[in-house]
């Protein structure tokens, strides 16, 4: 359930019930061990929850308004820590001088008689841009996990410069990064021979050297697949803060092993299965992800990183696939535990929570394959989170519970609660429980809640436009008349949105239709330039079901490129923001600067070119490259009020690019509580009958941090009319939950 922003006060006047949420650049400082051992905190204390991302190449492989725009992409979607490679060859992404990809290599000079680099002859250029980058994700809160020499590539290196060297090196780190704030040192990746007692040396000699200097930091280390964990090396005890838990198989088995060690750290999941790569079982969806992920929060971790396979090497295509279902859905993991005492849950080992229906434990094979749950309570009992990967029955001991508990469904394919009639529910005896059917997702994943005072569910997020589909038309003869069949079903209030260009600069557009009646406006007029001409066009509040487009000319338009879109989350009236049209010649196209006026804008570029585009510029995502012509159409969505600009690259040659702010649908109107006095001495409160479903809570004060349902009601729910006795009290608030 959603909170309105509405609250009600009686007998004083009604007010907006407010939320706040921490913005990107707030303050980063190290983190540290919290008390006990199993968590991390900030410098205030606090538990931080680690969610990380793993671009592993992003130092030599993309510019820093790229890092920039990825930083603050990850951030918006409550990613609060990165895994970077300092050094980054063939093994992780990068090339195998090393270099970044306009050229910059780590260090000057070689070993004598040896290829490998020089550890000790690093080069400035190089590390300064290492600083900014640093810096940059400390802009947007995020910690970085950086790997000062991962051992997929560098471990020759390490073994030809020697400890010394190494040490040398480390030392050098240690003194550049001390007063960074936003560091764990993380060394390792895939490191299979730390049994070899010379190589675990020299990769040692490095964190060794790094402590030399700085004593601020964490470090915790990456050791082999398919499973392992930082503690397995006892050769690093002094060094580890943070124990790196490395499973391509369900994760809770290695991750209980280790809470269960005699000798516990901070643990959290450092890698398992990335989204869209199958090197264990089939390809990761979002499904398996959030087994991986659930099991992890359920069996003592301090957090974890998830992966993509596009991003952490930063492959072709990178840019359309950063807002995916995988990196959405950590979002929802993040904001339900951080409102939660996750850092006091202790796991469900010995099945005294869950007694019954609770699947087969296995410390090995596919994620996809296995149906085992986990849970996990508080000492004092007051939360309870089972997490089930399939819909079944099982059996909940309730004297677990500290008190009578609110007990709830939570769909983590979209972060989501379904309550469950006769909650809150008495600490005694045991109760069955069975999934709602399958969860929004489609498949059986769900979380159990059970909680004494359950926190305030979070606000609706605000509307944003998002991406549905795509088609487009190429002919490659002069035409008078184009069309394009949308390749699915719309979806009624939806918007389409059409790129609509040509190889001319004389042909006009003498009409825009569809076969559902929908009605088309100009966004971006007409620009010409370099022999090419483009326009704009939408439709909006569309009806559902099949649906072509047709663009009429006024004369045989030559080499068309009609481009056309669906999208969701626009609003229906007065809907474009604005525009901007640009033409020219050479490597990078730019459609020029628009100012939008409100936030959440959807920023739709279209491109022409007489050559070909390659990408779309930093921050925009790519939606299509057609083929044969080679235009492009990229978006993304607004993060604030601003100038704005598209561009992308090409081969060189002409080029015109237009680009189009369309504003976000509204949010959803609050019903509106009203109070009455009767001459009884009681309150009727009302709201509107289409508001069926609805929940009157009440509270002491505006600030409470438990609303509970109103029992105080007399009556009966009739057209959402309850009466209210006052009794002896000067005031009391009241708020609606959305079901």
């Amino acid at each position: 359930m959603n909170v309105l922003k509405q609250a009600l006060v009686i007998p004083l006047a009604a007010g907006l019930f407010a939320h706040l949420a921490s913005a990107a650049g707030a303050p980063v400082y190290p983190v540290k061990p919290g008390p006990g051992g199993r968590c991390l905190v900030d410098q205030n204390n606090t538990p931080f929850l680690l969610i990380g991302d793993s671009p592993q190449a992003l130092i030599v492989n993309i510019s820093e308004a790229e890092a920039d725009a990825f930083f603050a992409d990850r951030s918006a979607h409550g990613f609060n820590s990165v895994w970077i490679n300092l050094l980054c060859a063939n093994y992780t992404g990068g090339r195998t001088n090393a270099s970044t990809f306009d050229g910059i290599v780590p260090f000057t000079g070689t070993i004598p008689s040896k290829t490998s680099y020089d550890l000790t002859m690093t080069n400035e250029a190089y590390f300064a841009r290492v600083d900014r980058i640093l810096n940059l994700a400390a802009r947007h809160g995020i910690q970085v996990l950086l790997d000062p020499a991962e051992t997929g590539s560098f471990l020759s290196v390490m073994r030809d410069n020697g400890t010394n060297k190494c040490r040398a090196y480390g030392q050098f780190l240690g003194n550049r990064y001390q007063s960074f704030p936003n560091i764990i040192w993380m060394s390792g990746n895939d490191f299979q021979s730390w049994r070899t007692a010379g190589d675990d040396a020299v990769v040692l000699a490095v964190a060794l050297g790094i402590r030399d200097n700085d004593t601020r930091h964490l470090h915790t280390t990456e050791l082999d697949y398919l499973v392992s964990s930082s503690l397995d090396d006892t050769n690093w005890n002094s060094v580890l803060g943070l124990n790196a838990t490395y499973t391509y198989f369900p994760t809770y088995a290695r991750l209980l092993q280790d809470y269960n060690r005699p000798n516990p750290l901070p643990t959290f999941l450092v890698e398992a299965n990335y989204e869209f790569e199958n090197l264990q079982g089939p390809v990761t969806t979002a499904p398996i992800l959030r087994k991986q992920e659930y099991w992890t929060m359920t069996s003592g971790a301090c957090g974890q990183m998830y992966g993509n396979g596009y991003t952490w090497p930063f492959k072709s295509g990178w840019q359309g696939n950063l807002d995916t279902p995988g990196a959405t859905q950590i979002g929802y993991l993040k904001q339900f535990f951080e409102a939660r005492a996750w850092h006091l849950l202790v796991p469900d080992t010995n099945h005294t929570i869950v007694t019954s229906g609770y699947g087969t434990f296995a410390s090995t094979g596919h994620v996809s394959d296995n149906d085992y749950l986990t849970a996990a309570r508080t000492p004092d009992g007051s939360l309870i989170v089972i997490y089930t990967p399939v819909v079944r029955q099982f059996t909940v001991d309730m004297s677990r519970s500290g008190a009578a508990a609110t007990t709830r469904w939570f769909d983590p394919s979209s972060g989501t609660f379904v309550p469950i009639s006769g909650s809150p529910f008495a600490n005694s005896g045991t109760r069955d429980f069975t999934p709602p059917g399958n969860n929004t997702d489609g498949d059986g994943g769900w979380v159990l809640v059970l909680e004494t005072n359950p926190p305030p569910d979070p606000p609706p997020p605000p509307p944003q436009p998002k991406f549905v589909q795509q088609n487009y038309a190429t002919p490659q003869t002069p035409q008078t008349q184009v069309s394009v069949l949308y390749p699915n079903a719309q979806t009624a209030g939806n918007a389409n949105i059409l790129a609509i260009g040509w190889n001319d600069t004389n042909a006009f557009i003498n009409a825009v239709s569809d076969s559902a009646g929908n009605v088309y406006q100009g966004a971006v007029p007409l620009f010409r330039g370099d022999g090419m001409s483009q326009a704009v066009y939408f439709a909006v509040n569309i009806p559902g079901g099949t649906n072509a487009v047709t663009v009429a000319f006024d004369r045989p338009a030559a080499f068309i490129d009609l481009r056309v879109t669906e999208y969701s989350g626009l609003r229906r009236t007065n809907v474009v923001d604005a525009g901007s049209s640009a033409a020219g010649i050479g490597a990078s196209a730019d459609s020029g600067s628009l100012n939008t006026t409100s936030t959440n804008d959807l920023l739709f570029a279209a491109g022409m070119t007489a050559t070909t585009f390659t990408a779309p510029g930093s921050g925009f995502t790519q939606r299509v490259i057609t083929l044969p012509d080679a235009d492009i159409v990229a978006d993304k969505v607004s993060a604030a009020v601003g100038a704005y600009n598209a561009s992308a690259t090409l081969s060189s040659g002409a080029w015109l690019m237009q680009l189009a702010a369309f504003k976000p649908a509204l949010p959803p109107d609050a019903p509106v509580l009203r109070a009455f006095l009767t001459s009884s001495n009681t309150v009727a409160i009302s709201w509107p009958s289409s508001s069926a479903g609805f929940i009157l809570q009440s509270a002491d004060s505006f600030s409470a941090a438990n609303w509970l349902p109103a029992t105080e009601l007399v009556g009966t729910n009739n057209s959402q009319f309850e009466t209210l006795v006052l009794l002896s009290r000067t005031e009391r608030y009241f708020r609606l939950l959305k079901p």
